[in-house]
């Protein structure tokens, strides 16, 4: 691959020079993680910028009960760590593989410097938190409100957008997490994930083809439950 070429898919990069994007890479390395292993934990120090350049990670934390609580699914070119690189405080969750994942890491220093250098990246990333506020924002309110149907559907449409490909109005969902990965993103138990999904597959509302779901009409999906 050409030195820089898979930063440009960054969102916070994509603007940058190809030298500048050369620079990054050398200055960065590349780690592999394997299915399940904890990248980083809740309430560590935070030192790094996290990049994914294959794979899926799942970002949670612990709830006082002891449960954990997913916050969200990240795949390719999705990046996480920022929040304590910025204010220097802890990690406020923990990011698991939940598939074997090439993960590009930033050290905290790099980044701070690129930032100074480069304005265009600080705005970048203030879009993309701001993108992130509003999404939980969203989130919070839908579990809140909806039924079990409710709450899965609005982890189904999170999932569209973060891990989906959209085709001829179709959109697949490809090696989901487990469905008590789901649960936990949803607030409920498996055995109501098994049940609305085979529900909205009996409505022609999804396909169910092993680990892999495909939204039939994605509009109207979207129409029915956003």
């Amino acid at each position: 691959m050409e030195a820089g070429s898979f930063l440009r898919y960054v969102p916070i990069f994509s603007n940058l020079p190809d030298d500048t994007l050369k620079s990054i890479e050398n200055s960065g390395a590349r780690k592999i993680y394997s299915r399940n292993e904890v990248i980083l934990k809740e309430d560590e120090s935070g030192t790094a910028l996290f990049i994914i350049l294959s794979g899926k990670v799942k970002v949670s934390r612990t709830s006082e009960d002891g449960k954990e609580v997913i916050l969200s699914i990240l795949s390719e070119n999705d990046f996480f760590g920022e929040m304590a690189i910025l204010d220097g405080q802890a990690r406020s969750a923990t990011v698991t593989a939940i598939e074997d994942s090439e993960i590009f890491i930033i050290q905290r220093n790099e980044f701070i410097k690129l930032l100074k250098e480069h304005h265009d990246v600080a705005l970048a990333l203030l879009e993309e938190l701001t993108r992130r506020l509003r999404s939980a924002d969203v989130k919070i309110k839908a579990l809140s409100l909806k039924d079990a149907e409710g709450k899965v559907a609005t982890v189904l449409l999170e999932l569209a957008e973060s891990i989906g490909k959209i085709k001829q109005g179709k959109v697949e969902l490809e090696k989901l997490p487990v469905q008590q990965d789901i649960a936990n993103m949803a607030g409920t138990s498996r055995e109501t994930i098994s049940r609305t999904l085979h529900s909205f597959a009996k409505k022609g509302l999804i396909e169910i083809d092993g680990p892999n779901i495909r939204i039939v009409d994605y509009e109207k999906f979207k129409e029915l439950y956003g």
